[in-house]
């Protein structure tokens, strides 16, 4: 089968253990496609999978790089389609795994980056950037308050002199795909988003954290996961643990939302409700669709 089954969906929804059962069915290769997971040291918060988890399948782009490394979509575009096409000559099937949408259509669509467009170098606030892009795009659908997509806009911008309003739109996917998408009902996810963040915390979510707030590095892999910088406070006796561990459920929570809404707008998903009772029905019903592509 010469096809790329993709795994979408937010944290705690099963996409790990539904991974693994589609590999070994479909003598599979695992591709993380999760932004925070390809940092070394960041394990607890970004949910990465265990070693004794992995049950023998080959993954690939986990733990490649430092903490003050930069890793943009351009260099995970490039990194991706070449394990893509190392998997698909082994006569294997690249599985992608992860909740980073960007990353994921970066890969499989027509999505045409300049290796500068990533790099973030501006100090002035969102507010401003945000003006400063309205000057040169006034067509922009960007959202005022989403620095990552106003930074990428205004270094399109400046490499390139045109509008990223005005590239052409990737809609033509590169491969032949199967993408599945995991869900649940919206009161049961928080709850499993809830007990998730628990569960990293007898995991050893505090020691991971105080260890990189005492690091003193502040980069791009350190602030961008949820789970990390919100502890910050509590090491700084600012806040309770619990005052910061509600923010790690609520910003979970907040970000599974714009997850959903971002997959269901720029990608054609198969929508699978997660049995989490029955996991097996899930795993079967995702065979199904992938049998009968």
């Amino acid at each position: 089968m010469k096809k790329i089954i993709c795994i979408v969906g937010p944290t705690g929804v099963g996409k790990t253990k539904l991974s693994i059962a589609l590999a070994k069915k479909y003598n599979g290769e695992i591709i993380n496609a999760d932004s925070t997971q390809v940092y070394k040291g960041l394990n607890i918060a970004t949910a990465k999978i265990k070693e004794e988890e992995k049950e023998g399948i080959p993954h690939h782009l986990l733990d490649m790089k430092e903490l003050n490394e930069l890793y943009t979509v351009f260099d995970y575009q490039k990194d991706c389609r070449k394990k893509i096409e190392e998997i698909f000559s082994r006569g294997k099937t690249p599985i992608l795994v992860g909740g980073t949408g960007l990353y994921i259509k970066a890969v499989l669509y027509n999505y045409e980056l300049e290796e500068t467009e990533c790099i973030s170098k501006y100090q002035e606030d969102t507010s401003t950037l945000y003006q400063h892009l309205l000057k040169i795009d006034p067509n922009t659908s960007i959202h005022p308050h989403n620095r990552k997509r106003i930074e990428r806009a205004l270094n399109y911008y400046h490499a390139t002199g045109k509008c990223l309003s005005d590239q052409k739109k990737a809609d033509t996917l590169l491969y032949p795909t199967i993408m599945l998408g995991l869900t649940m009902d919206r009161n049961l996810l928080y709850q499993c988003i809830n007990k998730r963040v628990d569960q990293m915390v007898e995991e050893g979510l505090l020691e991971e954290a105080k260890k990189l707030y005492e690091s003193k590095i502040q980069s791009k892999a350190v602030m961008t996961p949820i789970g990390y910088k919100e502890l910050f406070p509590y090491f700084q006796k600012q806040e309770s643990l619990d005052t910061c561990l509600d923010k790690i459920k609520q910003h979970s929570r907040n970000y599974a939302k714009r997850q959903y809404t971002w997959f269901r707008h720029q990608m054609d998903v198969n929508w699978l409700e997660v049995d989490i009772h029955h996991f097996d029905a899930t795993i079967e019903k995702a065979c199904q669709i992938i049998e009968n592509r």
